[in-house]
């Protein structure tokens, strides 16, 4: 809305309001903003929590192995976050820019799925929440959504990125013409653009066609498994909040070379019209995950819940998929990644040894991080457990900011991929 205002002004010539046109200048204008809008109204959201005595049942008997007692911390504190997003991004964002449109979607979407969750949570006492299932149909809707509106949004465009011989030196030049394409970026690959069209059996508009309907199938699974994997990461305090705000900085780093055309020459990537805007988004993000660390640091004051951990999640997805860097996922939300898997394999393990009679684990506890704060003391009496290290107990403080300087080194690695084929 201020942008508009102020373009509006910058009719008449008056002095600043050419200012609100730069993205650098809104993109920091919205993290400071962010942040404030968090650590301001996110006291009064506690106060007003621990006022009703609203915390999440399931953690109420939870104590750390230091001693630290969780009970009484409230709960849905995504309900910060999605406000320090929102109003942010209203304000300052191009709201006809149909990149901007979907993120905000995505934003209410999730936003209220968890809070659904956790209300059923702490409401109702009901520490199971809102169904697994309707989760995953509200995270396949979304997927859905997204997909399509790529697909027949006239806005969504790129230029293709091609390799042009000079004598002895290859030149990057981008293709005059904006066309819509099924196209992401590959790491590792000299050329690295790959057409979901191309890894189809079909040729032609049939082709084309089975290429978006893939293209979409992808949207949907990037979804649901960025959005599980932060629910599953959010576990410890601040551990969440911290290494999504790292995968943030570095999807609008993306963002925004992707957006200048001599960036991403340099760089060697697609030019994408139109997504300057997802760094104005993306930094309000980031300022929201920061504000929040505020509360949420150890010991936190109050947890994201359901509320936050897929709603974040699930922006992560959609925004890697808006940059056509989802592929590139895998290894910037290692993090992510290895808290699922972990779940994954510590159930079927389980699940084998209990057909065999036999009590069995991979790890001590998952989610993974679970793992190293827990003695083989606190584990089922008669279970055998295939990794018992480390012996020595982690404070839940440290294995946080471990989990962070991995994330750290994920997203340089990430970075780094696009220069190293």
């Amino acid at each position: 809305m201020l942008y508009y205002f102020f373009e509006w002004l910058q009719r008449y010539d008056i002095p600043g309001s050419g200012m609100w046109s730069y993205t650098s200048f809104r993109s920091l204008i919205a993290i400071i903003l962010a942040m404030l809008i968090s650590v301001g109204w996110g006291d009064k959201f506690i106060n007003f929590m621990r006022s009703r005595q609203i915390s999440e049942t399931q953690r109420d008997a939870s104590i750390d192995p230091f001693g630290v007692a969780k009970k009484g911390v409230p709960s849905m504190g995504g309900v910060i976050i999605i406000f320090a997003i929102l109003i942010p991004c209203l304000l300052l964002c191009k709201l006809s820019n149909v990149y901007v449109i979907l993120m905000l979607f995505t934003t209410v979407w999730l936003g209220v799925l968890g809070f659904v969750d956790d209300y059923i949570k702490i409401f109702k006492r009901n520490k199971e929440g809102l169904r697994g299932w309707y989760k995953i149909v509200g995270q396949l809707v979304l997927g859905l959504i997204v997909g399509l509106t790529l697909y027949k949004s006239p806005q969504v465009v790129i230029r293709e990125n091609i390799e042009v011989r000079n004598g002895d030196h290859i030149e990057v030049v981008h293709a005059a013409k904006e066309i819509k394409a099924t196209q992401t970026t590959i790491p590792f690959v000299k050329s690295n653009n790959l057409d979901y069209a191309d890894i189809t059996p079909f040729s032609g508009k049939t082709g084309r066609m089975v290429g978006w309907i893939l293209f979409v199938v992808v949207t949907v699974f990037v979804v649901m498994a960025v959005s599980n994997g932060a629910n599953l990461n959010d576990g410890m305090d601040g551990m969440c909040s911290g290494n999504s705000a790292i995968i943030g900085l570095t999807l609008g780093i993306f963002a925004y070379v992707s957006s200048h055309i001599q960036m991403a020459g340099y760089l060697n990537i697609m030019y994408i019209p139109g997504s300057e805007e997802l760094v104005v988004f993306v930094s309000a993000y980031i300022g929201a995950l920061i504000g929040f660390l505020w509360y949420n640091a150890y010991p936190a004051q109050v947890f994201m819940g359901d509320t936050g951990s897929l709603t974040i999640g699930g922006i992560i997805g959609v925004y890697a998929i808006l940059i056509h860097k989802e592929l590139l996922l895998v290894l910037l939300c290692g993090m992510f990644l290895v808290e699922n898997v972990s779940v994954i394999m510590q159930r079927f393990y389980y699940k084998a040894g209990k057909r065999r009679g036999v009590k069995q684990r991979i790890f001590k506890s998952t989610p993974i991080h679970d793992h190293f704060r827990k003695s083989m003391e606190q584990v089922e009496a008669g279970c055998k457990v295939l990794i018992t290290g480390p012996k020595r107990l982690q404070h839940e403080a440290k294995i946080t900011v471990r989990f962070w300087i991995v994330t750290i080194i994920l997203a340089a690695l990430t970075i780094i991929t696009l220069k190293i084929r």
